[in-house]
């Protein structure tokens, strides 16, 4: 092998690009890192699932997450705009659950203490250095890269396209689909002050459903709250509002949150993050893997973004180093890295689209503890993907249960709309007033 040869280049130092390059490094192989933007960075997509727990043990990260300051997550609730209590669930229930809690993270420390931890393990890693061009061959990968300016090659065996929404491979093969019919909008803002439950519940996930609308609360830290609003992005546009009095006006109208953030004080910018579903159509090539956002991302309602990168940044890593050691079986693995990934997302995917259904709500927040259909639907909340039958059957049972609330009513019926209070009809008179 020659001195300039890497065996798998990464572009991206994410979550799904920094667990490939870990776990390839610690495998013994020559494994390089590009990330065009110098972290810590702020991104979107702060909690995180049990079912990534495994893999950040296998990691070795758990120290370090705690030295950083994560907060542990036990679960999570969702409650329907019209009422004041929903349903919670704790990970601890989940169908053969393997641990009670994962983490609530500030992503810009999150990703930078990944990406830090790939170096350590032996991986190179170049920050603020940007790939403009992919070529292969039938030998290799050949990378034009620049940084301050200047450019040089570089060539890999294999490369990971971990890149994120902007895919690099994605754009240059043209095989990014979009799913139209998820085309939501989010906008966000970090607060302090926001009120929350004294002990595991104040640690909680808080998804509130509206009638065309859905909010996050998400607990970063003892005082710190993200809180946010998803809709579709027409919405949004017709309002005329900017994003500051956008979210302004959306958490006011919602008395739940009024609620808690009686005494909230924004601490940052108000974010925009826009086009969040779709999918690309291949995820391999001849020497290429997708993995990551830049494989694919199904909506952020129930916080798959960081564990289907942990998930593929691993099961990329895994292939690898076995197609190092036996080229020959490069074709079969990298479909079984396919199927894998694009199984899991089509879970998500699924749910997602439940979700959006006002049937979805209803069932959920009257829960029966039959068939023990609860801890199967609380484990693929934590991220239980698997091919587990007793969870597919049961989740088939429960699509089911919201296919026949549509037609024939076996819980609630919900309006989703806020019930207003005092304080909120007063507001709007005075508006209307004014």
């Amino acid at each position: 092998m020659s001195v300039g040869m890497y065996d798998v280049a990464i572009i991206g130092g994410g979550p799904a690009g920094s667990t490939a390059a870990t776990l390839l490094a610690r495998a013994g192989r020559r494994v390089i890192v590009f990330e065009r933007e110098k972290f810590p960075r702020f991104h979107i997509g702060e909690s995180l699932l049990p079912f990534s727990m495994k893999a950040f043990s296998r990691l070795g990260l758990h120290e370090k997450f705690l030295r950083a300051g994560f907060i542990k997550k036990f679960g999570g609730e969702i409650v329907g705009a019209c009422s004041e209590t929903g349903t919670k669930f704790y990970f601890k229930d989940g169908y053969r659950s393997q641990t009670d809690h994962a983490y609530q993270v500030t992503r810009g420390d999150f990703d930078k203490v990944l990406l830090d931890h790939a170096a350590e393990c032996g991986a190179e890693v170049q920050e603020q250095t940007s790939v403009d061009r992919v070529q292969f061959s039938k030998d290799d990968v050949e990378l034009t890269v620049k940084c301050n300016g200047s450019s040089r090659s570089i060539r890999a065996r294999y490369l990971i396209d971990a890149s994120g929404r902007a895919s690099v491979l994605g754009r240059q093969f043209k095989i990014k689909k979009t799913y139209n019919h998820l085309q939501k909008l989010s906008i966000f803002a970090h607060y302090d002050g926001v009120w929350r439950a004294n002990g595991i519940d104040g640690t909680l996930t808080v998804l509130i459903r509206a009638i065309d609308r859905w909010f996050w609360l998400i607990p970063l830290s003892a005082d710190r709250t993200s809180v946010g609003v998803v809709l579709d992005s027409e919405t949004f546009r017709k309002s005329k509002l900017s994003a500051e009095d956008f979210l302004e006006q959306a958490l006011g109208e919602q008395p739940i949150i009024a609620k808690r953030m009686t005494n909230a004080r924004r601490v940052s910018q108000v974010y925009v993050e826009a086009d969040f579903s779709y999918r690309s159509a291949r995820l391999h090539g001849d020497r290429w893997l997708l993995a990551g956002d830049a494989a694919g991302f199904i909506d952020p309602i129930f916080s798959s973004g960081v564990f289907l990168a942990v998930f593929s940044g691993e099961r990329c890593a895994d292939v690898l180093n076995e197609v190092l050691q036996r080229p020959r079986n490069m074709k079969r693995l990298f479909a079984r890295y396919e199927r894998s990934v694009n199984r899991a997302m089509d879970v998500y995917l699924r749910f997602v689209n439940a979700w959006y259904t006002k049937e979805f709500i209803e069932v959920f927040l009257a829960p029966r503890n039959v068939l023990g259909l609860a801890p199967a639907v609380n484990a693929v909340l934590g991220g239980n993907v698997g091919n587990s039958f007793p969870i597919r059957w049961r989740m088939w049972v429960f699509y089911f249960l919201v296919w026949l609330q549509r037609h024939h009513p076996i819980a609630p019926r919900l309006t989703l709309v806020p019930k207003k209070t005092e304080a909120s009809a007063s507001a709007q008179t005075a508006g209307v007033m004014s």
